[in-house]
């Protein structure tokens, strides 16, 4: 099968190429960069699509970032967002391609909503503001794909996973998300010898995070079968934890032995968004890297990648 992957160079596009050569030897990726393809250009996505002999799209290309880059950017968050979407999933739909994942996000949910969350929940109430752009683009593309595959009869499917982090996500920038900023804090504080680390919020925000690698073996297992799947479908880990927990967990992984300060002041996002991923279950879901062998994974990674 050859597939065109959008953001092959995100976390999420690199573990489905690293993963893809080693374990789907049946599977082409074709993963263009920026500079080969820029996808909020309609009519080179198009034509990119239209000549590329694909028999599936992943598009798992998009502008992120934590809470601090959505405040800051909402006119890029959502209006970038909103250009790729259209320019792949329609692109996609032109060239006559009957297989697409897109991915979702569950920031799609209603902002402190019914817990766990389930996929009929989208649209039930005000999202949460502070990344509603990213949301509200999210949702449109996972709506797009809906009404193609029932008005053309393609499998084009929208995976909702809970947060991921991997090797490959970016850490010490601003488009860090929550286990990349703290691995990067923790790390600072012991590398110089600082009592504190500051936690964005009260620390009690829970999340639920899933080791990228998941999701990517996933995603790869079942592009083919896409037809079988509902249109929308939560991939989690089962399990959420609080902010604070996760940095304790990861300070006992650096042997940090300081003291953490809560910032109140700063926004912490939506209190909880724990997804129901009972549906994804039934399709084989799971099981999923344990979280505590994951995070040691990841600290031992960027330790590494710190002392070359």
């Amino acid at each position: 099968m050859r597939i065109l992957l959008t953001g092959g160079s995100g976390m999420l596009g690199q573990s489905l190429r690293d993963i893809a050569a080693r374990e789907f030897p049946d599977h082409e990726i074709v993963a263009p960069t920026r500079s080969q393809l820029m996808l909020t250009d309609r009519s080179a996505v198009a034509n990119f699509m239209e000549n590329g002999g694909f028999d599936a799209v992943i598009h798992g290309a998009a502008r992120v970032g934590g809470i601090q880059a959505n405040i800051a950017h909402p006119v890029e968050f959502l209006a970038q967002n909103l250009q790729m979407n259209d320019a792949v999933i329609m692109g996609a739909y032109e060239a006559k391609i009957e297989r697409l994942f897109f991915l979702g996000s569950s920031c799609m949910y209603p902002k402190d909503y019914k817990q766990p969350l389930k996929e009929d929940y989208i649209l039930q109430a005000p999202l949460e503001p502070t990344n509603e752009g990213y949301a509200l683009s999210k949702i449109t593309g996972a709506r797009l794909c809906e009404y193609i595959s029932v008005q053309r009869g393609y499998a084009y499917k929208t995976l909702i996973p809970c947060n991921l982090f991997g090797e490959n996500d970016h850490f010490g920038s601003d488009a860090s998300h929550l286990i990349a900023a703290i691995v990067t804090k923790i790390s600072d504080a012991v590398n110089n010898d600082k009592d504190t680390v500051e936690i964005w919020g009260s620390g009690k925000a829970r999340r639920e995070f899933l080791l990228v690698d998941d999701l990517a073996r996933f995603i790869l297992q079942n592009i083919d079968k896409g037809h079988n799947l509902p249109a929308y479908l939560n991939t989690g880990y089962g399990h959420d934890h609080s902010v604070f927990e996760y940095y304790q967990m990861i300070a006992g992984l650096f042997s940090f032995k300081g003291e953490f300060t809560f910032d109140i002041s700063k926004p912490e996002g939506m209190m909880a968004k724990l997804m129901d991923s009972s549906i994804a279950k039934e399709h084989g879901w799971g099981p999923v890297t344990p979280i505590n062998q994951a995070l040691e994974q990841i600290v031992h990674k960027f330790q590494m990648q710190t002392q070359d």
